[in-house]
C-alpha cells in the first residue's frame, strides 16, 4: 500500500503553513519538475544505462567473509567460513552466499576498491560523490549528476529508497545529495517496511489524507486550496507553485502506480522476502520500470548493528561472524539473486547498471572481539547489466585481502564509470565540472 500519512504540525487554528510549504517544498525532484536545470549535452548520446541502480551497504560488509574469500590465509585472517565454487571457473564465494554463486555469471566481481577515509561518514560521502579526500565533501552525489543531466520528466530523477537517508550516531553523510549545487538535487526519499508499506515523507502535507484522496481529483483540490486561503498573503507565488507541485505529483497516476507495492504478485514480493532491503530492492525494480534514471537503495539508515532502533547496518565490530550468518548473508544473497532474475526475466537487465557496494571493507586481522574492524584499503564492488560482462573478476587483492594487487578501483573511479554508462562522457562531465581525471573501468565493456 502507498501511505501518504498524515502532517502532524499545528496551530490551534490549523494546520500550521510553514510546515506545509516546506513539505511541499522539500525538493522539486520530489515533485517531478520538468524545468530543472540540466546538461545541454543531455540527449546528445544514449546512455548504456536508461536507468542506474545503486544499492548501497552501508556500514561496510567485510570482503573477506563474502566475495574475495581467502582460504589459504591463517586462521586470524581467513575466518570461520569456508569458500565454495561459483558458476565461474576459478571465482570462490564464501558459503554464505550459494545464490550468487550460482549466478555468478551475471555480473562482474572488483575486488580491488579502495577508499581513503576509516571513518563512515566522510568514506561514505566520497564513495558517494568521488571525492578525493573529505575536504570535497561538497560534491553532488552521482545520482544528483545524473539528475541534472537527464532532468526531471514525471517521476523524480534521482530517488533514494530504504529506512532514511545514510548516517552515523554523530550525523548525516553529506554526500547523499546536491551538496554545493544545492537541495534542489537532494534525492527524493521512499521509504520502505518489511511488509512492502511506501511511506513519502514529503508528500505527509494533511491530516486525513488517503489514497482515495487521490483518486477524488477535485476534492483534493479544494483541500489544498482550502489550506491555501488560511495562509497569509505573504510569497503567496510560492505557495501556489507548491499547491501545483505538490498535486501534480500526488494525481500522477504513473506516480502512483510506481510506488504501489500492492500491485504486485504475492509470489514475487515473497521471493524478495519480508525484509525492507528486500521491499526496497523490489521498488527499486519497479522504479527502474517506471524509467527513473537513478535509484539509490540504502540497506540502513544507520550503520551500526547494536544501536538501540537501528536497522542493522554492516558496521561489525562485534558479532560479525554471527550477524554475516545469521542475517546480513542471508538477505543480501536472497534479494540481490531475486532483483537479478527479476530484472533479466523483464527485459530490464541490459538497460539498466546495477552496482553494488559499500564505503569500504573491513580488516583482514580479527580483532580482540572475534569481529573486523574498519579497512578502507581494500573491498569489492559488484557490476551488472547494461551490457556488461558477467562472471569476471577485475583486479586482485594480496593473500591477506589487504591492498590491491592491481590499480586500485577509487571512489573517483566508480563514480566516472556509473557516469559514462549513464550517458555522461569526459566533455559531458567537465561541462559539469565532475570527477575530474576520472577513468572509466574499461574492462566492465
Amino acid at each position: 500500500m502507498l501511505e501518504i500519512g498524515s502532517f502532524r504540525a499545528r496551530l490551534c487554528q490549523g494546520m500550521n503553513r510553514r510546515a506545509f510549504l516546506k513539505a511541499g517544498m522539500l525538493s522539486p525532484f520530489a515533485l517531478g519538475l520538468s524545468g530543472l536545470p540540466q546538461s545541454t549535452r543531455a540527449a546528445e548520446k544514449q546512455p548504456r544505462a536508461k536507468s542506474v541502480l545503486l544499492l548501497w551497504l552501508w556500514g561496510a560488509p567485510s570482503h573477506i567473509d563474502t566475495f574475495d574469500p581467502k582460504p589459504n590465509a591463517p586462521a586470524e585472517i581467513r575466518g570461520p567460513f569456508s569458500s565454495i565454487p561459483t558458476r565461474t571457473p576459478g571465482m570462490r564465494f564464501t558459503e554464505l552466499l550459494p545464490k550468487l554463486a550460482a549466478r555468478s555469471d551475471r555480473f562482474a566481481l572488483i575486488r580491488s576498491n579502495k577508499n581513503f577515509h576509516s571513518g563512515h561518514l566522510e568514506a561514505g560521502t566520497l564513495g558517494l560523490t568521488g571525492a578525493a579526500d573529505d575536504k570535497d565533501a561538497g560534491l553532488p552525489n552521482f545520482g544528483s549528476i545524473v539528475a541534472r543531466h537527464r532532468g526531471a520528466a514525471g517521476l523524480p530523477p534521482f530517488i533514494a529508497v530504504g529506512r532514511g537517508m545514510p548516517r552515523d550516531v554523530v550525523g548525516m553523510m553529506k554526500g547523499y545529495g546536491g551538496g554545493n549545487w544545492g537541495k534542489v538535487y537532494d534525492p527524493f526519499l521512499v521509504n520502505c517496511a518489511e511488509d512492502g508499506a511506501v511511506d513519502v515523507p514529503a508528500l505527509k502535507i494533511l491530516d486525513g489524507l488517503t489514497p482515495d484522496h487521490l483518486n477524488d481529483r477535485r476534492r483534493l483540490l479544494d483541500e489544498l486550496d482550502s489550506v491555501r486561503r488560511k495562509g497569509d498573503q505573504a510569497d503567496q507565488a510560492k505557495w501556489d507553485d507548491t499547491c501545483k507541485r505538490a498535486y501534480a505529483l500526488l494525481t500522477t497516476p504513473e506516480a502512483r502506480k510506481a510506488l504501489d507495492l500492492s500491485r504486485e504478485e504475492e509470489k514475487t514480493r515473497d521471493a524478495y522476502g519480508q525484509t525492507s532491503f528486500g521491499q526496497s530492492c523490489l521498488l527499486a525494480r519497479r522504479l527502474v520500470e517506471a524509467r527513473v534514471p537513478y535509484v539509490q537503495v540504502n540497506w540502513s539508515q544507520y550503520v551500526e548493528t547494536m544501536t538501540p532502533n537501528c536497522d542493522f547496518g554492516w558496521d561489525t565490530h562485534i558479532y560479525n561472524f554471527e550477524m554475516l550468518m545469521d542475517r546480513h548473508c542471508p538477505i543480501l544473497d536472497r534479494v540481490f539473486s531475486t532483483l537479478l532474475d527479476d530484472l533479466h526475466q523483464r527485459g530490464l537487465l541490459e538497460t539498466t547498471l546495477v552496482v553494488v557496494l559499500g564505503e569500504f571493507g573491513r580488516t583482514p586481522k580479527i580483532n580482540a572481539q572475534a569481529s573486523r574492524d574498519h579497512w578502507p584499503n581494500c573491498y569489492f564492488s559488484i557490476w551488472a547489466g547494461a551490457g556488461i560482462q558477467g562472471g569476471r573478476v577485475i583486479g586482485e587483492s594480496d593473500k591477506i585481502g589487504g591492498d590491491p594487487l592491481t590499480e586500485p578501483v577509487t571512489p573517483n573511479t566508480v563514480g566516472s564509470t556509473i557516469l559514462d554508462f549513464a550517458g555522461l562522457d569526459t566533455q559531458a562531465r567537465a561541462e559539469l565540472r565532475v570527477l575530474p581525471g576520472g577513468r572509466v573501468i574499461h574492462e566492465l565493456a
